[in-house]
């Protein structure tokens, strides 16, 4: 739990030093509200597709464009809320007008009243919020204590914002079965559920100094010139054109094992699971034995999830996909921001993670529709025998990539 006793103007406890110590307080504050609004999201994405395609009639091919024309800007957006998180030092104010635009938007669905331009200013408000506060959040992260501990820090909050995408499916349900399938509740609760968000970050949730942040070069400009930060780029975006993304490996199950339909929408629940269990220990094993290691063989779990997938089908492939992507995301994510974070100045920080994060993003994009055309014209099984060469070569250039070390990283200052 947060202590009440450090606000938003009160000083930051210190952190106990190296990979043993204490959790600081803002990670643990940032990892509450990451928590909270999860599952003010969580609960909208679980009822979006039923009230847009089943409430409104709109045809699935229209909720896929809105849906994934919103999710490709986001990746853009993130540049911007680095950019002005930097200038000045303002990621608290940044990465707040962020959690704010998102909890708004489920205010714009309640308001909407099926207008389909309502729904779509809502859904774009929403992307919009969720690209703007992510480079600022991870920011302050890795500002809130030692270098040498980022990899748990991130582990902390990551294992926090994945319990809040767990609940937010559970809340929206219980808020349907007790409303009678009213999902213009579903819509109000989320809405004030986003909102304890955005107070509980600016109560509890201490600023990063002015010091920190400021006024140097472009952020993007300067985390580019940075050779290390390069190669952290070049390998993330390398390995991310060859992720096929999830909802691919949960189509794929299910064909190969000829599940029912229903079985799709419970498949992320087992990924989820397992990346929230092993958060915290994979960011502490990256911290001891080197984050850059740790990274590969995130992928390599990927790899082996493409491997069950290509062998002879059986039933413990059900489990083992899941759990395979679970150990990916736990070794990945958090992991990939504390390996480029201590390259990186105090001062361009934030935008240099909206880089990495963009460049990452763009590449999975890039992946998922090579993969998918590559299904269209081949087939699966020779698609998926395509992407896992694809990985495994990806692999071996990523590790000849990625530095051996993380440069000498900048100073840590903590928030105040």
């Amino acid at each position: 739990m947060v202590s009440r006793g450090h606000c938003a103007r009160g000083p930051a406890p210190r952190a106990t030093g190296g990979p043993g110590g204490r959790v600081p307080a803002a990670v643990l504050a940032l990892g509450t509200v990451s928590l909270v609004t999860d599952v003010s999201s969580e609960m909208v994405t679980a009822v979006l597709p039923l009230y847009l395609v089943l409430g409104l009639g709109l045809s699935p091919l229209q909720f896929g464009f809105l849906d994934g024309m919103f999710n490709g800007a986001t990746a853009l957006v993130r540049l911007l809320g680095g950019r002005l998180a930097d200038r000045g030092g303002h990621h608290k104010r940044v990465a707040g007008a962020g959690y704010l635009l998102s909890a708004l938007s489920r205010l714009g669905l309640l308001l909407a009243g099926g207008a389909t331009a309502g729904i779509a200013a809502a859904l774009a408000a929403d992307r919009l919020g969720k690209g703007i506060r992510t480079a600022p959040r991870d920011a302050m992260i890795s500002l809130s204590g030692p270098p040498e501990s980022l990899g748990r820090s991130f582990g902390v909050h990551r294992a926090m914002d994945t319990t809040g995408a767990l609940l937010g499916p559970l809340a929206a349900f219980a808020v349907l079965w007790a409303t009678a399938d009213a999902y213009d509740a579903v819509f109000a609760v989320s809405f004030c559920t986003g909102l304890l968000g955005v107070l509980l970050l600016a109560v509890y949730v201490p600023a990063v100094p002015p010091a920190a942040a400021a006024r140097r070069p472009a952020p993007a400009r300067t985390a580019l010139r940075d050779p290390a930060f390069r190669r952290i780029l070049y390998a993330a975006a390398l390995l991310g054109a060859t992720t096929i993304g999830d909802a691919f490996l949960y189509l794929l199950l299910l064909r190969g094992l000829d599940l029912p339909p229903a079985l799709f929408t419970l498949l992320p629940l087992g990924a989820a699971a397992v990346y929230l269990l092993l958060a915290v220990p994979a960011g502490r094993i990256a911290d001891r034995t080197g984050r850059p290691a740790a990274f590969l063989i995130g992928h390599l779990a990927l790899l082996g999830a493409y491997g069950l997938l290509l062998a002879p089908v059986a039933w413990p492939t059900v489990v083992g996909v899941p759990t395979l992507l679970g150990i990916f995301y736990a070794a990945t994510d958090g992991v990939l921001m504390a390996l480029a974070a201590p390259v990186l100045p105090a001062h361009g920080r934030a935008g240099g993670l909206a880089v990495l994060q963009t460049g990452q993003a763009l590449a999975r994009l890039l992946g998922a529709a090579g993969f998918g055309a590559a299904w269209t014209f081949w087939g699966q099984r020779p698609a998926l025998w395509a992407a896992a060469l694809a990985l495994a070569g990806a692999l071996a250039a990523a590790r000849r990539i990625l530095p051996d070390r993380t440069a000498a990283p900048a100073s840590p200052v903590e928030p105040s």
